[in-house]
């Protein structure tokens, strides 16, 4: 049996963990530099990075075999809500009218129907490294100094989540072999299609039967069309942001399967040979 990660993992995501009344330069806000539509998209992120709490009653719903990657998910379940709140004490430091809700948050709290859980676990990797870039973006648009700041902050988080996700992708692939390759390719194929109109991230995508089409996280949102709005006129998260995350994700997968990706093309051939084999 392989050694459990959660251990060095906890250790190592501690080690590097910020103070939010610390770290965050709070005395440096400009207000003439913070915009209504700014704050708004602020309130947006707020209530979608809430969304980590259903995730995770997710996570260890489907991974109750998996004690390792449970107890990982306490520490990345703190941390991500860490960033829900850290954006809500941005607006109720600074805009205080724009504080979400308590309704607000609980309507991106639902139940998401059970998946399998390597797919989910490719899903979120892809996910975290989507938001990388996405916050990398966010900061260089937004002109305040403090949530500048702040967006790089949580960009740094994001990265560090993905490559926590990524070691347990390893670990599956040394237990399950071309199981779990098969099934990290499957998604990775998803996930690097730049062709669909559709933001490729855990919460604008359909998890609920029941639900549907009311089933993403986005579309629980005050305002369901915001992250679109977001990402294409507001932070402009182009095509060469989108480049930057498709040769991110392709870069830790030749890594992971020790093969060269260099482009989407090679990912969907190689998910064709692994389905034949």
């Amino acid at each position: 049996m392989s050694e459990m990660l959660y251990p060095e993992l906890y250790k190592s995501l501690e080690s590097v963990r910020w103070n939010m009344e610390k770290d965050i330069p709070w005395d440096q806000f400009d207000g003439d530099k913070l915009t209504d539509e700014q704050a708004l998209s602020i309130k947006h992120n707020a209530i979608t990075e809430w969304s980590a709490l259903p995730a995770t009653e997710m996570f260890l719903r489907d991974n109750q075999g998996d004690s390792d990657f449970s107890a990982f998910i306490s520490v990345w379940f703190y941390e991500e809500q860490k960033h829900s709140l850290s954006l809500i004490e941005y607006l109720r430091r600074f805009r205080p009218d724009m504080v979400p809700t308590e309704e607000e948050l609980d309507k991106v709290r639902f139940q998401f129907d059970s998946a399998p859980a390597n797919e989910t676990l490719m899903l979120h990797f892809c996910g975290e490294i989507r938001l990388t870039y996405w916050y990398r973006c966010a900061s260089e648009w937004h002109t305040e100094p403090v949530i500048k700041k702040l967006y790089n902050v949580l960009s740094a988080d994001e990265a560090r989540h993905a490559s926590c996700y990524m070691r347990y992708m390893r670990k599956a692939i040394d237990t399950l072999g071309d199981e779990a390759r098969l099934a990290f390719a499957k998604i990775g194929v998803l996930m690097t299609n730049t062709k669909t109109s559709r933001a490729m991230h855990p919460t604008n995508l359909h998890v609920s039967k029941a639900l549907f089409p009311n089933d993403t996280v986005q579309s629980k949102m005050p305002d369901p069309e915001w992250l679109e709005n977001w990402l294409n006129t507001q932070i402009k998260f182009d095509k060469g942001w989108e480049d930057k995350v498709v040769t991110a994700i392709l870069r830790k997968l030749s890594g992971l399967f020790e093969l060269d990706f260099d482009c989407a093309k090679d990912l969907r051939m190689y998910r064709k040979q692994l389905s034949r084999a």
